[in-house]
């Protein structure tokens, strides 16, 4: 990849970063150098532990960068209520977007009332929120289990599907991303996709921006539509785009 190249896939994924911190060990000093960092990639959105919700967006307020945090995070349980409350407390914290781990090992037992009831809840919870379902697709691994959770999730509510925790062995592969924006495409809805875990490089941010626009078209991206999970990324994408 050229520095060119490099420099127009910065510039088009700098805005569509979750910039995330969801580390066992993250501290208040850590969030306070990710808002900072936030700021100056003029990201999308953070993306924090729950606890850390009010201080990222007092630190972010003003900025248009979007408060995000995780619900049923990383295991994917099946506790609706516990979602439910979580959510609620989330949002009143100051929280923008929800990212629910989908209960995918009900979607495994073939159980997947269990999946749709709990994305139906805390869509209800979210009002106004988004809400993005993560699929954990390194665990349903078959595609034919991505595209059945992306549907279920679409039909119960969701704005953005979302490939992984980034916890799992496994997570986000084209393979997985082009089977959940088939099921975007084909459910009419405007629905996006975020893509997470597992993105180290330019030349990966630049393979999923090159799916995005073949299955949906160019002018379909957007932070509305499209988001990388990807901090790992940050610097690099810097790094190209100010060089």
């Amino acid at each position: 990849m050229t520095e060119s190249e490099a420099d127009a896939v910065a510039r088009r994924a700098l805005p569509l970063l979750d910039l995330t911190d969801l580390g066992e060990t993250c501290t208040e000093p850590r969030i306070d150098a990710l808002c900072r960092d936030a700021k100056r990639g003029g990201v999308a959105a953070i993306c924090v532990w729950p606890r850390f919700i009010e201080q990222g967006a007092r630190a972010l307020a003003g900025t248009g960068i979007r408060i995000a945090t995780v619900i049923n995070f990383p295991d994917g349980g099946e506790d609706c209520a516990r979602a439910t409350d979580d959510t609620a407390e989330a949002l009143r914290d100051g929280a923008d977007e929800i990212d629910l781990v989908l209960p995918y090992r009900a979607l495994l037992r073939g159980e997947a009332a269990i999946a749709r009831d709990m994305v139906e809840a805390v869509r209800d919870t979210c009002g106004s929120a988004i809400l993005k379902v993560i699929l954990e697709t390194g665990e349903l691994a078959d595609p034919d289990r991505i595209r059945e959770a992306s549907r279920i999730a679409l039909e119960a509510g969701a704005d953005f599907l979302k490939t992984s925790t980034g916890k799992s062995a496994v997570s986000a592969t084209p393979e997985a991303a082009e089977a959940m924006l088939a099921e975007i495409r084909a459910s009419g809805r405007p629905a996006g996709l975020k893509v997470s875990g597992g993105l180290r490089s330019i030349a990966d941010a630049a393979t999923y921006l090159a799916l995005a626009d073949r299955l949906m078209g160019p002018a379909w991206v957007s932070p509305k539509t499209f988001r990388l999970g990807a901090s790992s990324l940050f610097a690099a994408l810097i790094q190209a785009r100010e060089s």
